[in-house]
């Protein structure tokens, strides 16, 4: 059985392996602490009162952020690994079959879904073509985006010759300086944290219209269908 093809049985599929789980689970908590903390920084609370030295809140925050963002690159680097690692599921996250045809067609009729455009939805065991791009073009590049003008920006308070320095020193001066990299991290956090937001509505939605389970699965590991 093809993984994007649609499914004409109602047997369970196993789907998505344990480390995919808690990769999910474990990117979803660092994306809410880098997206609280982040904004935080970017919009200081104001001045508490008492002797500077005693007030650390702020640098509270930011060990947050930059504790979230190590746990978020870690994740995904092992997201990565298992992308060879894993069953032909864990793949989907970064591949595209565009050299399939019946994959196209499923990404038009799942357009036409989403627009209420069609009244009955087909059944994936994986990532619908329509999610599976969505992930492709706009999470995955976001992230790593992310990543690396994260560490750019940490490279300054490590130092030069810091690993971070080494590895992404190179980003701010490629943007410009400081500032612009600065913007630009914060232009594409919002960008992520519109995609979660449409992610969770869109798997909620699925899994009340489209006859197959959707919040489940990220539990269990296992598609089943109505």
């Amino acid at each position: 059985m093809a993984v994007h093809a649609p499914l004409d049985t109602g047997s369970p599929v196993y789907v998505y392996e344990l480390p995919v789980r808690l990769w999910h689970t474990v990117n979803a908590l660092s994306i809410v602490v880098l997206a609280v903390t982040g904004y935080l920084i970017a919009h200081p609370l104001a001045t508490t009162e008492g002797e500077a030295s005693t007030n650390f809140l702020m640098g509270y925050i930011r060990f947050a952020h930059f504790a979230a963002a190590y746990v978020f690159a870690a994740a995904f680097l092992g997201r990565v690994y298992w992308a060879f690692a894993g069953n032909p599921y864990a793949r989907e996250l970064f591949v595209l079959p565009v050299a399939n045809r019946a994959w196209w067609g499923g990404l038009l009729h799942e357009i036409r879904w989403y627009l209420f455009l069609e009244q009955h939805p087909r059944q994936h065991a994986g990532h619908n073509p329509l999610a599976q791009t969505a992930m492709f073009l706009l999470f995955v590049p976001g992230s790593l985006f992310m990543i690396v003008t994260g560490f750019a920006l940490y490279s300054e308070g490590a130092g030069q010759g810091s690993w971070q320095d080494r590895l992404f020193g190179w980003v701010i001066p490629w943007f410009g300086q400081s500032q612009d990299v600065h913007t630009w991290h914060h232009l594409v956090a919002w960008v992520i944290v519109w995609f979660i937001i449409i992610h969770v509505y869109a798997a909620v939605r699925e899994d009340m219209m489209s006859r197959q389970s959707l919040l489940k699965t990220i539990v269990t590991g296992w598609r089943s269908f109505k």
